[in-house]
């Protein structure tokens, strides 16, 4: 099962305080029961100091595999601790599809 080897790469790698691995597939025009759009919540302390890029090339590195491999789309939504006790509503939505068939 692929999210469940993401989640286990990102707890691996980036010892997360807060960590989501969603299921997005269903929101596109994929079949069902698939597994190839994902969103991540990752809050590290790990993340302290470090610019969003290096904050995304530290997931895209941990799931180095899964990208070239099985995942298609990939949102990441990457903060410190205290950004993360900051925000009141959680990472923010992911937008309709508007891809393939649309």
């Amino acid at each position: 099962m692929i999210q469940k080897r993401i989640q286990e790469k990102l707890q691996k790698a980036l010892s997360p305080a807060h960590l989501e691995v969603i299921n997005e597939s269903y929101m596109h025009n994929v079949p069902e029961g698939s597994e190839s759009h994902f969103k991540v919540i990752v809050v590290s302390e790990q993340f302290e100091g470090a610019r969003l890029i290096g904050r995304h090339r530290a997931v895209n590195s941990a799931l180095a595999h899964e990208l070239a491999n099985d995942i298609h789309a990939l949102a990441i939504h990457t903060y410190t601790p205290s950004e993360w006790q900051e925000l009141s509503n959680g990472a923010p939505l992911s937008p309709s599809c508007h891809g393939g068939s649309k």
